[in-house]
């Protein structure tokens, strides 16, 4: 069965998205300036006003690929709703997600976020050490495919409750297959996925939706910071 959750969207007009995607100063990555304007404009120590400051610059000046404010509450709700304890993020960015999601989770909770690319962790390392999450927080550099099978033994992880996918849209299958070929998940685990419209992820909403392992929930959305038709796909684990 799946369910559709409808969420009330304010939708941002699209004029001045493209301008907003240039990187106008080439001797300085986008992701750099982002974290320049949260250590100029957010306080240090308080992971919301680290968002805030990230919507802010990403909805005024450039757009970046952060699940942003409006899908952000989704995210806000069905991880709340799940109260993990363990979380694994894939596809980490510039940490604005692992930040949210850090600053929701119980004491003694953890999250390990994955990112290929050491720039992105560079930055989010940074962000998240801003926020004051650093905590709870593990950033692991390496491919989804090749991080995974070594949660167990190396990250002792022994299953996830919540897990966050938001990397590459071709990954979203295999890697859900590799989280279960692994053991990783349990009886009422959460995979939320985001951008299953836009850019789109057939193949993963065929899977978790035809599989009788999962019971799935769609969230209609926007694609971040525009008025773009997007969504995110909720499937619980039946075990």
């Amino acid at each position: 069965m799946i369910v559709v959750v409808h969420f009330l969207i304010t939708q941002i007009p699209l004029s001045g998205l493209l301008s907003k995607m240039i990187n106008y100063n080439k001797g300085q990555g986008k992701e750099q300036r982002i974290l320049d304007f949260v250590i100029k404009t957010a306080t240090k120590g308080d992971p919301k006003t680290v968002v805030n400051a990230i919507d802010k610059y990403c909805s005024e000046q450039e757009w970046a690929m952060n699940v942003g404010d409006k899908k952000g509450l989704i995210l806000d709700q069905v991880l709340q709703a799940c109260n993990p304890h363990t979380v694994l993020e894939l596809g980490t960015y510039c940490g604005y997600s692992a930040v949210r999601m850090a600053s929701l989770l119980k004491p003694g909770a953890r999250l390990l976020t994955v990112d290929i690319e050491p720039y992105h962790l560079s930055i989010a390392r940074q962000i998240v050490e801003f926020a004051g999450v650093q905590e709870k927080v593990t950033l692991l550099s390496g491919s989804s495919n090749e991080i995974i099978p070594q949660l167990k033994d190396k990250y002792q992880v022994d299953t996830v409750d919540f897990a966050f996918l938001d990397h590459f849209k071709s990954r979203y299958t295999p890697d859900t297959k590799l989280l279960e070929e692994c053991g990783l998940l349990k009886k009422g685990s959460v995979l939320l996925a985001d951008n299953v419209i836009n850019p789109g992820a057939p193949d993963f909403l065929q899977y978790v939706r035809t599989s009788p392992l999962y019971e799935c929930t769609h969230y209609p959305a926007l694609v971040e910071y525009t008025d773009l038709v997007d969504g995110m796909e909720k499937a619980v684990f039946k075990g």
